[in-house]
C-alpha cells in the first residue's frame, strides 16, 4: 500500500489559451519524461507532446484529452492534459470523472474567464480537490493578486496565495515561498536548475504580511496550527499539513504562480501536487450494487479486494479500439478475467499498455488508482468492468445535450461507405456527437455542441477515412397549410380498351381552426343516397392522405385540412378503388391553389442564460432573428430570457451567443409550435424551391 499513497491522479484544466499544454510539456521535461521542450503552435515543426493529432498542432489548440505518467520526486503522476474550448467539454467531462485532483490553470492577465467558470463547475460536480496556477505572470498587465481576488468572487473559491512573484511581466525572476520565506530562482537555459536565496529586501514586508494573510486563512482549516499561531510556535510542517487538509477536504484552493513558457514556477507546483493534492486511498468513489437494487457502496482502494474498473474514454488507435480505464479497487493483471456490466459479457485481458501521449507502453499488470488502457474491448464510454464476483456499476457522468447540426452528403460511393465507418466510431467515442438521417429530407444529419466540434470531426472524416464530404445548413421541416375553404369536383375518366376507369368525387377542403386536440387531417363522409359505393370510400381517404404528403408551395407535408366528400358518381365496370384513389388525389391537386396555401415554420422555444451585464445584447441577437421575447428574469448577475424564435434563424446562433457574451452565455432550444411565415420569406423559399426542381428536372 505504500506506492498506493505515493500515487497521484491530476487533470490540467483551463480557459482556451492559459497555457494547459505548454504547462503539460514542461511537467514532461522536468520529471525527465522528455528531453527537449517544444512549444504548441510547432514552430520548430514538431509541436507539443501532449497534442499529438495533426489537427491540434496545426490549429494549436487542444481537441482530445491526453494522458501521461511520469515521476516527481519518487512519487508515480498520472497526468491527463485536456482542452481548453468549451465545444470539447465532454473531454474535461470524462477526465474529472476519474481523477483525484487538478490544476486549474489561469492567465494572469485575463484572470477568470468564461471556460474557467465552466471548468470550476465540473471540478465542484465531482468534488475535485484543485490547486490554482497563475501563469503567463511574464505578460505586460500580469496581475497575480487580482486573478487571486477573481477566484474568490467570481468562483466562490477560498484562494490562498503560497506564493508572491520576484518582479512581473518582462522583469518577472522567480517566486517568494510564504512558507519557507525563501526567494527562488530558476536557472539554466530551461529553468532546470533551482537557487534558493533570501528574499530581496525591498520585498521583505510585502512577503511578510501576505505570510500572515495565508497563515490566517490556514490556520481556520487546522486546530493545531491555530493554537501554534497563539503559541507563536509554527512549524513548516504543520502549515503543509494543513494545506493538504483544507485542499482535499474542498475547504482550500492553494495558488502558486509562475510563467510556463520562461521555465518558472513548474518545480514548486510539482512539490505542491505531491504535498496538497490526495492520493488515491483519500478520495471516497462510490458504486452501484445492481444484485442489490442498485444500493451505493463504498470503494476500497484496495489490490487485495475483487477489481472494479471504469472505461472512461474510447480511442480508435492503428491496432483496434483503446479503451482508457482506471482502476478503483483491486489490481489488473494480463490474462485476468473480467464482466462487462452492462453487456454482461466476459472477457480476458490481452494487451495492457501506459499511455504516454500518442505513445504507449506495454505493461503486465496496473495497480489500485492507476490510469492505463486496454486493447480489443468491446465497451462504450463509461461502461464498468468488474471482477466476475461483483456485480457493480460505476455512475455514469453528465452529458449535456448537442445544440448544433449540420447536413453532411458524401461526394461518391467510396466517400458514403468511409463516412458511414468514420460517424460509427465518433459516436461511440463522443456521446455529444449524435448523427442520423432525416426521414423527410433523407439527409444525413450531425449534432454537436459547437461549430468548430462539428468542424473538426468533418476534418478528421477528410483526413482519416478519406472521406470526402459537402457539409450544408440542414434542411429546415417546414410544413404547408390553407387558409380558406375551397370546393372541389373532379371526374377522373380512362379509357384503355377492356374495362376503363372511373370515378367523380365532388366536395371541399377547409381548415381545421387551431386548439389543443386540433388534428393535422381529418376526413369527411358526407354521401348520401349511395351516389359512392360504400366500399369506395376508404380509397377516397387513401387518396386525399397520399395528396398532403407533399405539398406544392416547397414539396412538404400539408397539414390542419379537412377534406369533405359529399358527392360523386360510380360506373359499375370501370370504378375501383384505385380510380377513386387517383380521383381524390387529383381532386385535391386541383383545388389546393385556390384555398390560399401558406408555409408554416418550426418555431423554437429558446432559453439563453447568461450575465445580466449582456442582457441587452441578448435582447439584440433575438430581435435580429425574428424572435419574440416572451419573458426576463434576472437572478442577481444572473438572467434567463426565454423566446420564441424561427428554427430556421437559429443556425450559427451559438457561436454569435458567445462572441456577444464573451462565452459566458449558453442557450436551449426545444420545438415550441409551427406558425406562419413571413410574406417576404415564404417568396424566397418559394422561389429556391422552384429553381431546385428545375435544376432536378435538368439532370
Amino acid at each position: 500500500m505504500s506506492e498506493i499513497t505515493k500515487m497521484r491522479n491530476i487533470g490540467i484544466s483551463a480557459h482556451i489559451d492559459s497555457g494547459k499544454t505548454t504547462l503539460s510539456e514542461r511537467i514532461l521535461y522536468y520529471s525527465n519524461r522528455i528531453h527537449a521542450i517544444h512549444e504548441v503552435r510547432g514552430k520548430d515543426g514538431v509541436g507539443a507532446t501532449m497534442d499529438s493529432m495533426e489537427l491540434e498542432r496545426e490549429r494549436g489548440i487542444t481537441i482530445a484529452s491526453a494522458a501521461t505518467n511520469v515521476s516527481w520526486k519518487d512519487h508515480p503522476i498520472n497526468v491527463i492534459d485536456t482542452p481548453g474550448h468549451v465545444d470539447f467539454t465532454i473531454e474535461v467531462e470524462r477526465s474529472l470523472r476519474v481523477l483525484d485532483g487538478a490544476i486549474l490553470v489561469l492567465c494572469s492577465v485575463a484572470g477568470v474567464q468564461s471556460q474557467s467558470i465552466t471548468v470550476d463547475r465540473q471540478m465542484k460536480r465531482y468534488r475535485v480537490p484543485r490547486i490554482a496556477f497563475i501563469n503567463k505572470c511574464d505578460r505586460t498587465g500580469a496581475n497575480p493578486i487580482r486573478v487571486k481576488q477573481q477566484l474568490i468572487d467570481k468562483l466562490g473559491l477560498n484562494a490562498v496565495l503560497l506564493q508572491i512573484p520576484i518582479g512581473l511581466e518582462d522583469r518577472l525572476q522567480g517566486v517568494v515561498d510564504l512558507i519557507t520565506m525563501k526567494a527562488i530562482y530558476f536557472d539554466g537555459p530551461s529553468g532546470d536548475i533551482l537557487r534558493y536565496e533570501d528574499i530581496p529586501a525591498e520585498m521583505q514586508e510585502d512577503a511578510a504580511v501576505k505570510r500572515e494573510e495565508m497563515l490566517d486563512a490556514v490556520s481556520l482549516c487546522s486546530d493545531e496550527l491555530m493554537e501554534a499561531m497563539l503559541e507563536e510556535a509554527v512549524t513548516e510542517d504543520m502549515i503543509y499539513k494543513a494545506i493538504r487538509k483544507g485542499t482535499i477536504a474542498l475547504e482550500l484552493v492553494p495558488v502558486l504562480m509562475g510563467s510556463a513558457y520562461k521555465n518558472k514556477g513548474i518545480q514548486p507546483l510539482l512539490d505542491a501536487v505531491i504535498g496538497y493534492l490526495p492520493n488515491p486511498t483519500e478520495v471516497t468513489n462510490t458504486a452501484l450494487d445492481i444484485d442489490n437494487e442498485e444500493q451505493a457502496v463504498v470503494l476500497k482502494a484496495d489490490e487485495k479486494l475483487p477489481a472494479v474498473i471504469l472505461g472512461f474514454k474510447l480511442e480508435d488507435g492503428q491496432y483496434g479500439q483503446l479503451t482508457y480505464i482506471r482502476i478503483y479497487q483491486g489490481k489488473l493483471k494480463k490474462g485476468d478475467e473480467l464482466v462487462n456490466t452492462r453487456s454482461r459479457k466476459k472477457f480476458k485481458v490481452g494487451r495492457l499498455v501506459r499511455m504516454h501521449a500518442s505513445s504507449m507502453e506495454d505493461i503486465v499488470e496496473a495497480e489500485c488508482g492507476d490510469i492505463a488502457a486496454l486493447f480489443g474491448v468491446e465497451c462504450a464510454s463509461g461502461d464498468t468492468f468488474c471482477h466476475p464476483s461483483l456485480n457493480y456499476s460505476m455512475t455514469s457522468m453528465y452529458v449535456p445535450k448537442p445544440v448544433i447540426s449540420l447536413s453532411i452528403n458524401p461526394i461518391d460511393k467510396k466517400s458514403a461507405d468511409n463516412m458511414a465507418k468514420a460517424l460509427n466510431r465518433f459516436t461511440k467515442e463522443d456521446p455529444t456527437f449524435n448523427t442520423y438521417v432525416d426521414p423527410e429530407s433523407n439527409q444525413t444529419i450531425i449534432q454537436g455542441m459547437g461549430e468548430l466540434h462539428l468542424e473538426v470531426y468533418v476534418e478528421r472524416m477528410r483526413r482519416e477515412y478519406k472521406a470526402e464530404v459537402v457539409t450544408d445548413r440542414p434542411e429546415v421541416a417546414y410544413r404547408e397549410a390553407i387558409s380558406q375553404r375551397a370546393e372541389f369536383n373532379y371526374t377522373h375518366k380512362k379509357q384503355t380498351g377492356g374495362s376503363g376507369q372511373y370515378a367523380r368525387v365532388a366536395g371541399y377542403i377547409e381548415p381545421i381552426e387551431e386548439g389543443e386536440d386540433a388534428k393535422e387531417y381529418e376526413f369527411v363522409d358526407m354521401i348520401k343516397g349511395g351516389v359512392i359505393p360504400s366500399e369506395y370510400i376508404p380509397s377516397c381517404d387513401k387518396g386525399f392522405q397520399n395528396a398532403v404528403k407533399k405539398g406544392t408551395q416547397l414539396g412538404f407535408p400539408v397539414v390542419g385540412i379537412r377534406a369533405v366528400v359529399n358527392d360523386g358518381a360510380y360506373h359499375a365496370v370501370d370504378s375501383s378503388d384505385q380510380a377513386f384513389q387517383t380521383a381524390a388525389l387529383s381532386a385535391f391537386r386541383e383545388v389546393y391553389d385556390r384555398a390560399k396555401p401558406v408555409i408554416l415554420e418550426p418555431v423554437m422555444k429558446v432559453s439563453v442564460e447568461g450575465p445580466t451585464e449582456f442582457q441587452g445584447n441578448i435582447f439584440g441577437s433575438i430581435n435580429q432573428r425574428r424572435g419574440i421575447i416572451i419573458s426576463s428574469t434576472e437572478d442577481g448577475a444572473a438572467c434567463t430570457v426565454d423566446a420564441e424564435v424561427p428554427l430556421s434563424e437559429m443556425f450559427g446562433y451559438s457561436t454569435v451567443l458567445r462572441s456577444l457574451t464573451q462565452g459566458k452565455a449558453e442557450f436551449t432550444m426545444e420545438l415550441a409550435k409551427y406558425s406562419r411565415v413571413p410574406t417576404s420569406v415564404s417568396e424566397e423559399l418559394k422561389a429556391a424551391y422552384q429553381e431546385k426542381r428545375r435544376k432536378e428536372q435538368g439532370k
